[in-house]
């Protein structure tokens, strides 16, 4: 392993040969531990996969902090990464799949639900499994001047170094930006990076989530200097700058690597805001919502202004849960009334057909001679 300085990130890339991959009867296998920024990582591999999803026959990998239980409290690193099923035939062929994300004591560990189909894997004749050995790379830069408190987002990028699946796999490489609980139909599960399942996320997750929840995939810009920014969280960024100055002072003093990420959660979170309605704000968009909320507060911004717009938009689920109640409410009344008419209805024609008889016993009573039953019937002969 050779360690690099890129920057603020210290990079290393690691290896792992798996010899004898098809007899692995575990459900997870875990690599040796590397160092990179005085943390202890590991790969993490699924060899029947780790979604959870009946039908799903892929490989999971995920990168993973191995000494976590032994870091103190409140610990997070940021680290970008790589991960690599190696082509042994054509190293041109490997598939590697780029992401980053802020890891930290709820999410220790990050990586790719359905990394590859492990038919494609398994086929001696593709080139990733020679000898019954598989070899998987890690490269990962960590940043090791800024610490952050808790976040739950990450970032994903397509694959680089695609298979000559590409053009099945055409659809996945849409997603700039994905949430954990997020909203994204099954078509994105193909290169989604998640949790593992030691973290006790699963697929269901995403397939709750809409694509307009996630940030959008654009062209970077340089925002004021301040760093790259999707192009179209810019003009909400300058329309919130110019009338609160003090996001970007506060963030004068802060590293460019902290002050990009500070700005791009602050872009994620407007851009939700102007492009959702009332109604689009079911469960999962509220979490979604919560998730932003909670990342962009860890930047330090002066949010006083924005906070009364967030917690009105997770308000939006409990007023339309009571706007659905309200409706059922009005349903249940104006179906009782329609009973109530029904059966004063039944009652005014039963009030006629009792009226009705009446009047024909009181005939009949008028009518009607009554006659010893008692007496002989005789024969009318003398007594």
């Amino acid at each position: 392993m050779e360690q690099k300085q890129v920057g603020e990130l210290v990079s290393v890339t690691f290896t792992w040969k798996i010899e004898k991959f098809s007899r692995l009867r575990s459900q997870k296998h875990y690599s040796d531990s590397f160092n990179v920024g005085d943390f202890e990582w590991q790969i993490v591999v699924y060899p029947k996969g780790s979604s959870g999803i009946p039908g799903t026959q892929d490989l999971s990998i995920y990168l993973k902090v191995a000494d976590a239980s032994a870091l103190p409290s409140g610990w997070s690193r940021y680290a970008q990464f790589t991960l690599t099923v190696v082509n042994q035939v054509n190293y041109d062929k490997s598939i590697t799949v780029e992401t980053k994300h802020v890891f930290c004591a709820s999410k220790m560990d990050w990586g790719f639900t359905s990394f590859m189909p492990l038919s494609e894997l398994c086929d001696v004749a593709q080139g990733f499994i020679v000898n019954d050995t598989c070899v998987l790379e890690a490269e990962v830069a960590v940043s090791q001047v800024d610490y952050m408190a808790e976040v739950q987002e990450t970032w994903f990028r397509p694959p680089i170094k695609p298979s000559h699946h590409e053009d099945e796999r055409q659809g996945y490489s849409d997603v700039e930006a994905v949430q954990l609980t997020a909203p994204i139909s099954e078509q994105v599960l193909a290169f989604q990076d998640a949790p593992s399942s030691e973290q006790k996320q699963t697929n269901a997750d995403f397939e709750q989530h809409e694509q307009k929840t996630s940030a959008p995939v654009g062209e970077l810009m340089d925002f004021r200097g301040l760093g790259k920014i999707d192009k179209a969280f810019v003009p909400f960024l300058e329309e919130v700058c110019l009338l609160h100055p003090s996001l970007i002072e506060c963030q004068r003093k802060r590293s460019p690597m902290f002050t990009e990420w500070a700005f791009t959660a602050l872009g994620r979170l407007l851009h939700f805001l102007k492009t959702n309605k009332g109604t689009d704000m079911n469960e999962d968009a509220c979490e979604h919502l919560q998730l932003l909320w909670e990342e962009l507060e860890s930047f330090r911004f002066d949010l006083a202004w924005l906070e009364p717009h967030v917690q009105s938009a997770l308000g939006m689920k409990k007023f339309m849960e009571r706007e659905l109640e309200v409706k059922e409410l009005r349903n249940n009344v104006d179906a009782l009334e329609i009973e109530v008419k029904r059966l004063k209805a039944r009652l005014n024609l039963a009030e006629l057909d009792f009226e009705d008889a009446k009047r024909d016993m009181g005939e009949a009573e008028q009518s009607f001679v009554e006659i010893n039953m008692d007496g002989e019937l005789g024969y009318g002969g003398m007594h």
